[in-house]
């Protein structure tokens, strides 16, 4: 043992992260928009001990060829009001919300995040994404996606301006003295005044810095420019990779990134998606598995491939290979999800209804079929052989499969020293050891 302790998130998703388990038994599906589905995933997280509850984000509805798909189930319902209504019904577990930099403003996002910090006692992180497709583009009076570069040099901007925003206010900047009439100091409250290409923001912001001084900074590049991107903001690292020399590969880059930058290692938690398909014996996790694969019309996850790879799929034989030369000639800037994918069906010869499965259990994430034992000493493996820190766990079906994981995989990794049995402090940076930000990351002028 080395003594590190494993990192947990979970990924709420409406319908589960098996395509198909909105039409599983045991799931109700209307329960996909109403408060007591989340507030029942939080809280059974939050008595596993997680760090994190995330909540990812869409701006378009799920489409075949300008028709919405009528066999999938909804994306997320909007993320912040998600986890602004889980933070009055828990007490210690992180509330993660994803916002896109190309389609928000920095004043809003900073004011959201700083009062979700707030009202939550620190519990508050912001998954910074920036939006590839050209179908949300639509939904924001544009015609197509904004340019990779351009998006991330936005984004890099974005956040500088957020992060001032939130150090405008001085720690203490509230004196609330009833006698003297003196509520805030003046003196401690400045001017953010930030100039750039994309923005022009006066400040200071409108509420107290946050009580983590900056609610967590959650990131998923995978691209190179997605990397160093994360490399420079990122504080939790959501990626995707299904084998371990693949993950300790990433891990290693990130970390040279931010050497480069002047970052420590340990300023980052690099956690990939790990969706679980447990069963009392693997023989009963595989049926399991089986039962879930009946349930999925197979278009859809032709559909899913289509979306991914930007490469029209539909009239392509299932049981012929991925036609992964055509699909990289048509699209040679891949994003970093669809060129695992494309690789692994290189690498295996899959056909097109091997990669359609694959997609419609994790997407590209790693998925497990095992028993709760085997899934822990493989959680384990992978945290002392440095292709992790921790792991967002994709549960197929909400909430069982959650539950779970609580009951049954939590205490072996308790039992094997790589997790935590009680919370030892209140805030999201308490649970994953980063430290609190000092404050003034940018030039302020005094008001």
């Amino acid at each position: 043992m080395t003594g590190r302790q494993l990192h947990l998130g979970v990924f709420i998703y409406p319908g589960g992260h098996h395509i198909a388990a909105w039409r599983h038994p045991a799931m109700q599906a209307q329960r996909i928009t109403e408060l007591g589905y989340y507030r029942e995933c939080a809280q059974i997280a939050e008595r596993g001990k997680f760090d994190m509850f995330f909540v990812g984000d869409a701006l378009n509805a799920r489409e075949r060829e300008g028709r919405v798909m009528g066999q999938v189930a909804i994306n997320n319902l909007d993320p912040v009001s998600i986890v602004s209504a889980i933070a009055s019904v828990t007490e210690r577990i992180g509330l993660v919300a994803t916002l896109s930099t190309t389609y928000h403003e920095p004043f809003s996002i900073a004011s959201k995040f700083a009062t979700l910090d707030h009202l939550s006692g620190g519990r508050a992180g912001w998954n910074v994404v920036t939006t590839s497709d050209d179908k949300s583009a639509l939904n924001f009076s544009r015609t197509h996606a904004m340019d990779k570069a351009l998006r991330y040099e936005r984004a890099a901007a974005f956040v500088d301006v957020v992060t001032g925003l939130w150090d405008s206010w001085d720690d203490g900047a509230v004196v609330g003295d009833a006698a003297t009439g003196q509520f805030l100091d003046p003196a401690s409250i400045h001017a953010v005044d930030h100039s750039s290409p994309f923005f022009a923001v006066a400040g200071p912001a409108m509420m107290p810095r946050p009580p983590q001084g900056w609610p967590v900074l959650v990131q998923a590049g995978g691209s190179p420019p997605g990397r160093d991107f994360a490399a420079r903001i990122g504080e939790a690292i959501f990626t995707a990779q299904g084998e371990l020399p693949e993950a300790q590969a990433f891990r290693s880059d990130i970390h040279a990134r931010m050497a480069a930058r002047g970052r420590s290692a340990n300023s980052v938690k690099i956690m990939p998606g790990l969706s679980p398909m447990l069963g009392d014996t693997e023989a009963a996790a595989q049926r399991r598995a089986e039962e879930f694969a009946e349930l999925v019309d197979p278009a859809v996850g032709v559909w899913m491939l289509t979306e991914m790879t930007k490469f029209r799929l539909y009239d392509h034989p299932l049981d012929q290979p991925l036609p992964t030369a055509d699909i990289r000639a048509s699209s040679p800037a891949l994003n970093r999800n669809a060129t695992t994918l494309v690789e692994r069906a290189e690498r295996e010869a899959l056909t097109l209804r091997d990669a359609a499965r694959i997609m419609v259990r994790s997407r590209v994430h790693q998925s497990f079929v095992g028993t709760p034992e085997q899934l822990a000493g493989h959680m384990s493996h992978w945290l002392e052989a440095g292709g992790c820190d921790g792991f967002n766990i994709l549960p197929p079906l909400f909430p069982d499969d959650l539950a779970t994981f609580v009951d049954q995989v939590v205490p072996v990794l308790q039992r094997l020293g790589v997790f935590r049995r009680e919370y030892s402090g209140s805030t999201l940076r308490d649970h994953l050891g980063l430290p609190r930000p000092k404050g003034r990351s940018i030039n302020t002028a005094g008001l």
